[in-house]
């Protein structure tokens, strides 16, 4: 899929939904990275998470720093790329390290880049994100409402579905951010242990994956008993 389809369209959706994305040269940066590098389905997922993000945080009269949200949301996939997947690390943090250093050649605040790598990090882990930080609970919430169908009732239907037309989740986003999922991950399946990626390997490999048995780890581990 050709990725750059529509190399003018960095700055032509600049508010929906009542979302204003953040106009700073930081925040342009990211978009034009993140545009250059996602193909189509990455890039309209990464920023339908932010608006939902975003309108679950306004919703809940939540204080979030928007610049912050929007670097988490439009990084937090960023990790399924071939340039920037590593060989034995999990997906979300190999995408959280790269918007570290992103924002660190940009001169962002140490306490602000460890939000944004939290954000990124704990993106896939369900039921801790939403009792921390605003920017971690809301990347979250974003991510679980265009993945998960999830918190529909945190935003208003005209709200959620502005957003999908104006970053489509057309021809067949369930089906498409799975195999993005697999396609990512499935070099380094050893990284899915613990985490709901593992569910993806099965899906796409069920006769020859094999989950890591938590249990089977303890008994089996050198300790005598």
């Amino acid at each position: 899929m050709n990725a750059h389809p529509h190399r003018h369209d960095h700055h032509a959706i600049g508010e929906v939904a009542g979302v204003v994305v953040p106009d700073s040269h930081l925040a342009r940066q990211i978009t034009e990275l993140v545009r250059d590098t996602e193909d189509d389905l990455l890039y309209h997922h990464s920023r339908r998470v932010f608006f939902f993000a975003a309108l679950t945080g306004d919703g809940k009269a939540l204080k979030y720093d928007p610049e912050l949200l929007y670097a988490a949301a439009m990084f937090h996939d960023m990790g399924l790329v071939p340039a920037y997947s590593s060989k034995d690390k999990r997906f979300e943090v190999d995408g959280a390290n790269l918007a570290r250093d992103f924002l660190r050649r940009h001169g962002v605040a140490e306490d602000d880049i460890y939000t944004v790598w939290t954000s990124i990090a704990l993106h896939t882990t369900p039921n801790i994100p939403e009792f921390m930080k605003p920017e971690v609970a809301l990347l979250t919430a974003g991510v679980e409402m265009d993945v998960l169908g999830m918190g529909f009732r945190n935003v208003a239907d005209a709200d959620r579905l502005e957003v999908a037309r104006r970053h489509p989740r057309e021809p067949d986003f369930k089906e498409g951010i799975i195999d993005h999922f697999y396609q990512g991950i499935r070099n380094k399946p050893e990284t899915t242990f613990g985490n709901v990626k593992a569910d993806v390997m099965a899906y796409k490999e069920p006769k020859t994956f094999q989950r890591m048995d938590f249990c089977r780890l303890i008994l089996g581990n050198p300790w005598p008993r």
